[in-house]
């Protein structure tokens, strides 16, 4: 981050953004809790209590918080074994979500069946609890497909790439569920939950679905995993404001939560859920976390963050909180760490092995899946490629005499 002094309009005017200092002491803050943040379970393990949301975890016994464990232990292990993936050259990017699995497990356990997700590009925690298969979520980094589940049966949709679009999707959908009578008391309630990042709050597709679900009462979860840096850019070049807050300017509720709190994640997106199933919503999350890892694949967190943040949030690691817990306030045995850790790696082979053998999609498919019927002019780019296509060895070499040679 640049000295705010070398950029200043005049030396006695106050600096434009916070000082590193600042920036880590406004982080520690803001972290340790206060009236703003709702927390069930520090980061040494010790369960607290909320007088307003205990009631949404209460059935959240030793077996259950085992579950939860488990489903972020495996979510992690498939997530690195992505990472390494790309490395390797197997898959053409990877988003990580490291240090994001309770923010992501906590809210996909509080859907029901007939709740819809809507998520962005790195939510491999949600697709987990939605019954997806993790190698289903493969050919999107391999460039084979676009998603290999059914949405409408899985209940969640395909990633969106384009930054805050799935907002505007996802109100759609809520204003529909309204529209057809599915919000109220009953069982079969439905509501709809969209999940971004704290960069996608700059975007105008995340303000005109907060506009439009707030005008039409959506039943609708916007949950933001703030997880402190867009890409490269950290939040005070986002909001003067907490997250959160926004919300009130439409008009709806706003509520900040510990998003390395799995318990807590599960409990306020219980809770904002069934205020959507009952009408009452929409609603804001904002899950404070922290992206421990980069943005993707592409990118390097080491030009634009400070280690010590790092090492800061490594303190406050969702997985090993659960853990803690586990052992020392339940008596949980190691003998179940370890078969969870086996399981994991046993997810992690499959998940390979997976990728390694997938198939190569054949050359024509660029154009067979794009339109639904053919044209004259699309007919005619496809054999110009497919002609050019073939003009080359297996080995990507040029066919035939090489160019300028006799």
């Amino acid at each position: 981050m640049s000295n705010p002094q070398d950029w200043a309009p005049q030396p006695a005017a106050p600096p434009l953004i916070p000082s590193r200092e600042h920036v880590l002491a406004g982080l520690h803050a803001t972290d340790e809790g206060g009236a703003d943040l709702v927390q069930l379970l520090t980061p040494e393990g010790v369960r607290v209590g909320d007088p307003r949301f205990d009631a949404y975890a209460a059935d959240v016994d030793v077996p259950a918080l085992q579950a939860l464990y488990r489903d972020m232990v495996l979510v992690r292990r498939f997530d690195r074994e992505g990472n390494a993936l790309q490395r390797q050259g197997q898959v053409g990017i990877w988003i990580p979500l490291l240090g994001q699995e309770a923010a992501q497990i906590g809210a996909g356990r509080a859907l029901q069946p007939q709740d819809m997700a809507f998520p962005s590009y790195r939510e491999h925690g949600v697709a987990w609890t939605r019954g997806i298969d993790p190698v289903d979520l493969l050919g999107i980094v391999r460039g084979t497909d676009h998603g290999s589940w059914d949405s409408q049966e899985k209940r969640f949709h395909y990633y969106t790439i384009v930054i805050g679009n799935q907002c505007l999707n996802a109100t759609g959908y809520a204003m529909g569920q309204k529209f057809e009578g599915k919000v109220g008391d009953g069982e079969d309630a439905e509501a709809t939950i969209c999940f971004f990042g704290d960069g996608a709050t700059s975007q105008g597709d995340v303000h005109e679905g907060f506009v439009w679900s707030a005008v039409y009462d959506a039943p609708v979860v916007f949950y933001c995993q703030n997880n402190q840096w867009a890409i490269s850019e950290p939040n005070e070049r986002q909001t003067r404001v907490p997250l959160y807050k926004r919300a009130q300017g439409y008009g709806f509720d706003g509520i900040r939560v510990d998003g390395n709190d799995v318990l807590a994640c599960l409990a306020v997106t219980r809770w904002a859920l069934e205020e959507c199933r009952t009408g009452n919503g929409p609603v804001l999350i904002e899950a404070f976390t922290y992206r421990m890892d980069a943005h993707t694949t592409s990118d390097d967190p080491s030009r634009y963050r400070l280690a010590d943040e790092l090492e800061l949030w490594k303190l406050k690691d969702p997985i090993e909180r659960v853990r803690v817990n586990l052992v020392r306030e339940h008596g949980v045995e190691q003998e179940f760490f370890d078969a969870v850790q086996a399981e994991a790696d046993e997810l992690a082979a499959r998940f390979r092995e997976h990728c390694m053998s997938m198939p190569t999609p054949p050359a024509d498919r660029i154009f067979s899946e794009v339109y639904a019927e053919g044209s004259p002019n699309l007919d005619a780019q496809r054999e110009a490629f497919l002609a050019y296509h073939a003009s080359f060895e297996p080995d990507g070499s040029l066919a035939g005499p090489s160019i300028g040679r006799a």
